[in-house]
């Protein structure tokens, strides 16, 4: 139930099952491979610090978790398709979008950006992963669609 809302003047309970209808829990093989790559990125940032992004690939790799980098994503809209593709940075398991990033901060267009491949994609979840945070569970956006 969200807490923070005091605003509402629906059943929560009742919201929360209508969610559930509209939106299925997220499987449990593609739950693992979140915990699988938040775990990779949290090792790679403790061992090395902020800013080494690209070794996560290696980490997830070496757990045995099939990855494909720099994915292209077909853009078409009304049956038009743009002549460039968008490219995600990692597609894990076939089932995580994985957006690597090492800035200030994540913004709405890093936001914007990883819900638009999920969309492109039909994935259900995809995380953001800033590396340039002093401390790494700052820098992780999950989203769920």
């Amino acid at each position: 139930m969200n807490h923070d809302d005091t605003t509402s003047t629906t059943n929560e309970a009742e919201d929360e099952n209508s969610a559930d209808k509209r939106h299925p829990p997220v499987p449990a093989e593609t739950e693992s491979v979140v915990s699988d790559v938040i775990e990779a990125a949290f090792r790679v940032h403790r061992s090395l610090g902020p800013g080494l992004l690209e070794c996560v690939c290696h980490e997830l790799s070496n757990m045995g978790l099939p990855l494909r980098r720099q994915v292209k994503v077909p853009v078409e809209c009304g049956g038009f398709r743009l002549a460039t593709d968008l490219r995600l940075d990692l597609l894990v398991a076939d089932r995580v979008v994985l957006e690597l990033k090492a800035c200030d901060g994540i913004t709405d267009l890093h936001r914007a950006q990883l819900l638009t491949y999920l969309k492109l994609t039909r994935k259900r979840v995809g995380l953001l992963l800033n590396f340039n945070t002093a401390k790494l569970k700052d820098g992780i956006l999950r989203m769920v669609l």
